[in-house]
């Protein structure tokens, strides 16, 4: 038995595709490397699927670097044969550093590369393995799959800083048993060498005969152990694709790899969730030199969470069809959603899909559910209101969309098809955009005196409208921070058993100053007097002193609007909120809600501890405590909140 050694590409006489043509396939993708790979190879993956009662596929990235007792292996076995010159050959290079960096790609519960090993007797429908190794641009073979034509395993070309990869799998026989394959390639770039033209293709595996071949059956499992390759077990079909030296785009490893999984998470999101108690698709796993570094949930994610729910509003029956009116073709569903949110706090991966602080996107996906694109949408009025949506191609319609597709298939480009495919492609774009128009506007009127301005979720430009507050907003302001109203007492009266609101009906200019309604501030008097001339007692009044502006937060499935304040006048006191929406351009407030809306609701008012009282009003020691108002805004609408707080005395 031969061991395995390089076979380099000569050029044939009728001519062949340099390895640069090649390389260059993909063009210059927006993408980065490594995002290319997660949707490329993840397709691969997904095409190669078993079947739906095999269960879901398992798909793993597990990043190392070789370690001692296989590093001499890697060297005396993969430079046997190689050509000379590291120019040509830069996996020498690598080879002979003191670590050698890899990054292995596999799926379990797939078909792995079946089928016959030479291009020329390929005639049959199994034809994986030639389609992956030997080929270029061979038509796609799985009806709905992902991929359109082969461009995309290019991208293990590119990741790898020597152009090379292994790969390893295991498949089914005709005659129904199991066969291992191994075989390496490398795909650098054109040179001539010994007076001949290559082509700059390499071959690794067993060059006995007038091709190389891969190694088969127990040769390549003894050779995948030597090289310390994750092992089949009997019954197990799979592929994995191991790429020497991957380009990490200077990430450090285990940064690369949290990277990998949340832009699974991003790009593979609809292959993660269960559907209608059926299990998910796919299951992931991202590691780095043995530790487990976790796909998030995208239930638990936001914002994929309302791409998630955009996804089940589209496959239930909120979903809407969109139709193509002439020529006349049904072309998807859609669902759309949208909610209250904080502020997103963008990452590498939301960046890569164009999500920043804020969610406006409309995820478009083919019938085999795997991502194509992010397409933004026109912004929400409001910086706290978000909206996502899903696109699913009509199965009927699915050649059409993947004609539109680069060879990244992250977009749908209607200016590369011919009339009418470039119809049904800009009619999806066009039915789309007036589903959003809908969705942004309220579908009501107010009422007469309102502004007609569609209402926007509570928002940056009214603050949460909170009154009683100091600079917040068009709140109202008692007095400037650090300050103290002195209120006078009047002999003769019960004032000081009474208490006043510190909130309410007070007027407000753009700085936030306000003027006290129903009474006479003890400023606007001398001291020690009272409104007759005798002389007062003066004592301290109630007040409200808010912490910051207003902001939202998440508490389980709610986003909620959040106030924090304190009672800087020591006594027990009373408080209370005041609950409304209102209109840009109205004058007033609206304790009714318009047509479509609904009111603002008071969750309760959380102490520095964290305990939550739930009732409407809540007397309060007065302090320098921070305390926090929770109100469940209204969709749709801007809310105002007016706090009060009243002195509490004993009789």
């Amino acid at each position: 038995m031969t061991g395995p050694r390089w076979f380099s590409q000569p050029y044939p006489p009728e001519g062949a595709s340099a390895a640069e043509g090649i390389r260059n396939q993909l063009g210059r993708p927006a993408l980065d490397l490594l995002t290319i790979l997660v949707r490329e190879s993840a397709q691969n993956s997904w095409d190669a699927r078993l079947g739906q009662t095999a269960g879901p596929v398992d798909y793993r990235m597990d990043m190392w670097t070789v370690g001692p007792a296989h590093a001499a292996a890697w060297r005396a076995l993969l430079l046997e044969g190689a050509p000379a010159r590291v120019e040509d050959f830069p996996l020498r290079k690598v080879l002979r550093q003191g670590s050698i960096p890899v990054l292995a790609v596999s799926d379990r519960g797939t078909r792995g590369l079946g089928g016959p090993t030479r291009a020329d007797n390929a005639v049959g429908p199994e034809r994986d393995f030639v389609s992956f190794v030997r080929n270029i641009g061979e038509p796609r073979d799985v009806a709905l799959g992902g991929g359109t034509y082969g461009f995309g395993k290019g991208i293990f070309y590119l990741l790898s800083g020597a152009g090379t990869i292994l790969v390893h799998s295991r498949c089914r026989t005709p005659e129904g048993g199991y066969e291992t394959r191994l075989i390496g390639c490398t795909l650098w770039q054109s040179h001539v060498a010994g007076g001949r033209r290559y082509t700059g293709r390499h071959w690794w595996g067993d060059t006995s005969g007038e091709v190389v071949e891969p190694l088969i059956g127990q040769q390549a499992e003894a050779t995948a152990k030597r090289l310390g390759l994750r092992p089949f077990d009997l019954d197990e079909t799979g592929t994995t694709i191991v790429v020497v030296d991957p380009n990490l785009d200077d990430l450090e490893r285990p940064a690369a790899a949290d990277y990998l999984a949340e832009t699974i998470a991003w790009q593979l999101w609809p292959k993660m969730i269960s559907v209608a108690d059926e299990s998910s698709a796919m299951r992931f796993t991202v590691t780095c030199d043995g530790i487990d570094h976790p796909v998030p949930d995208p239930r638990e994610t936001r914002p994929l969470d309302m791409f998630v729910a955009a996804y089940e509003s589209m496959a239930g029956p909120d979903g809407s069809d969109l139709q193509c009116l002439k020529p006349k073709r049904h072309l998807g569903r859609l669902g759309l959603i949208k909610r209250i949110v904080p502020p997103l706090e963008p990452t590498r991966a939301s960046r890569m899909v164009d999500v920043e602080d804020l969610v406006h996107h409309v995820c478009l996906m083919r019938p085999a559910e795997l991502v194509v694109t992010y397409r933004p949408g026109p912004k929400p009025p409001s910086v706290n209101q978000g909206y996502a949506g899903v696109f699913r191609a009509d199965e009927s319609m699915d050649d059409v969309y993947a004609k539109a597709e680069p060879p990244t298939h992250d977009a749908w480009n209607p200016q590369s098809l011919d009339r009418p495919e470039s119809t049904f492609v800009s009619s999806t774009f066009r039915r789309i955009d007036e589903a959003l128009e809908d969705l942004l506007s309220l579908g009501g009127s107010a009422r007469p005196g309102a502004g007609q301005v569609a209402l926007g979720a509570a928002s940056s430009l009214f603050s949460g409208l909170v009154g009683g507050a100091w600079g917040i907003g068009g709140a109202t302001a008692y007095a400037k921070p650090g300050s103290t109203v002195v209120r006078t007492r009047m002999r003769g009266t019960d004032d000081d058993q009474r208490g006043e609101p510190a909130g309410g009906a007070a007027s407000s200019d753009a700085t936030g100053a306000g003027t006290v309604v129903g009474g006479t501030s003890a400023t606007d008097r001398p001291p020690g007097a009272g409104t007759n001339g005798v002389a007062a007692t003066a004592r301290r009044r109630p007040r409200v002193e808010f912490i910051g502006e207003p902001y939202y937060e998440d508490r389980g499935d709610d986003t909620l609007l959040v106030q924090d304040f304190r009672l800087p006048v020591p006594g027990l006191q009373r408080v209370r909120i005041d609950l409304a929406v209102t209109l840009p351009g109205a004058n007033g407030r609206e304790t009714d809600p318009p047509k479509g809306a609904s009111m603002p609701e008071l969750v309760g008012w959380e102490d520095a501890a964290g305990e939550l009282r739930t009732t409407e009003s809540c007397v309060i020691e007065g302090g320098d405590a921070r305390r926090r108002a929770l109100v469940r805004p209204a969709p749709d609408t801007m809310t105002e909140i007016d706090i009060r707080v009243q002195a509490v005395t004993s009789e």
